[in-house]
């Protein structure tokens, strides 16, 4: 089965230039002068030998892609790679955070867990001690009697009188305690 690969909207699925203008990543507006020959270069991957292109990433990264990589996400790995070359890679902070963010994963720290985040306009009601309290999610945080906050946290604060977890508080996340249950089969 022979797959149109070769055609403009076939690479832009594959991770080829977008079709939409100002949509190219460019984070300002000078003109780069060899985006045009890396837009070709990664048009052309496509019509490569896999020899080739294992050929390209040992070239790109200094060392051979992983076994059993598909020959299509080689060619996006080597044209996220080519991109990133020509308009800058994720910044210093970004690494970080994602460097952060790897460690808690391998470790199961909860702080990689982002839990539930609301949508805009959604209305979180929880009872306390008799009375219901109403939380609206805004856009920019949240309102609750009439008033601004940009933490949920400091809103079970206000209602508890005690340190909670506001997304815990609301139900937005699941408690360790009954997901462990649940893994050991209880």
């Amino acid at each position: 089965m022979n797959l149109a690969v070769h055609d403009a909207s076939a690479r832009r699925r594959a991770g080829g230039p977008s079709p939409v203008a100002g949509r190219r990543g460019v984070r300002n507006n000078r003109a780069r002068p060899d985006n045009a020959a890396v837009e070709h270069e990664i048009a052309g991957l496509v019509d490569r030998s896999t020899q080739d292109l294992r050929l390209a990433w040992r070239q790109l990264r200094g060392t051979g892609p992983p076994p059993g990589l598909s020959r299509d996400l080689m060619i996006r790995a080597l044209a996220h790679q080519l991109q990133e070359r020509t308009e800058g890679g994720a910044s210093p902070a970004l690494r970080r955070r994602l460097q952060v963010l790897a460690g808690e994963f391998e470790k199961g720290g909860a702080s990689f867990d982002p839990g539930i985040m609301p949508k805009t306009g959604t209305m979180l009601v929880r009872q306390w001690r008799g009375h219901t309290h109403t939380v609206l999610v805004r856009e920019d945080g949240f309102e609750y009697e009439g008033q601004h906050y940009r933490s949920l946290t400091v809103i079970a604060e206000r209602i508890t009188g005690a340190h909670w977890s506001g997304p815990r508080f609301f139900g937005l996340t699941k408690r360790t305690g009954i997901l462990a249950g649940t893994e050991a089969g209880r």
